[in-house]
């Protein structure tokens, strides 16, 4: 990372880890959508991850990773979690919650850990990609990896678009 930009808590957090993660840097793309990020960074959108935030019948948060050339079963995900149901937090509330924007939601340094899930399909590759923890910003690093940092589980969770 370069000496004059802005370190977000996800990077500090992977760096006092002592984790081996690539930082990937799009910001002058003007990617937005996963489509968009996968084209500019010329990447496969099976390898590449959103980070979801939802809320439980019992009103608890759970954080979902699925590629972005997917879309998150919200039965699947329920069961994954031991829910009824689950549905999508508002976008408004994500800020607030995590402390991050939509778009740049980072399982890695919300402000408070929340039960995760990543789809299974991310034990095909051996690295992943996901948010930095700002819109522009992405993390490269292995499954093994990030286990050091957050807990989570890897459960078949997504429906292809």
């Amino acid at each position: 990372m370069k000496k004059n930009e802005e370190k977000t808590n996800a990077i500090r957090i992977l760096e006092q880890k002592k984790i081996d993660f690539v930082i990937h840097n799009y910001t002058d793309s003007g990617a937005v959508s996963g489509e968009e990020l996968v084209a500019a960074l010329n990447e496969d959108p099976n390898r590449v991850f959103k980070t979801l935030v939802t809320i439980g019948k019992s009103n608890n948060h759970y954080v979902f990773l699925v590629p972005v050339s997917a879309e998150l079963d919200l039965k699947k995900a329920a069961g994954a979690v031991g829910e009824k149901n689950v549905e999508m937090i508002k976008s408004k509330d994500l800020l607030p919650l995590t402390g991050y924007v939509h778009g740049g939601c980072s399982p890695v340094g919300m402000k408070k850990f929340f039960k995760t899930v990543i789809d299974v399909t991310a034990e095909n590759f051996e690295t992943i990609m996901f948010s930095g923890g700002k819109i522009g910003l992405q993390v490269e690093t292995s499954v093994k990896q990030l286990e050091k940092v957050i807990p989570f589980s890897l459960k078949d969770i997504k429906t292809d678009k």
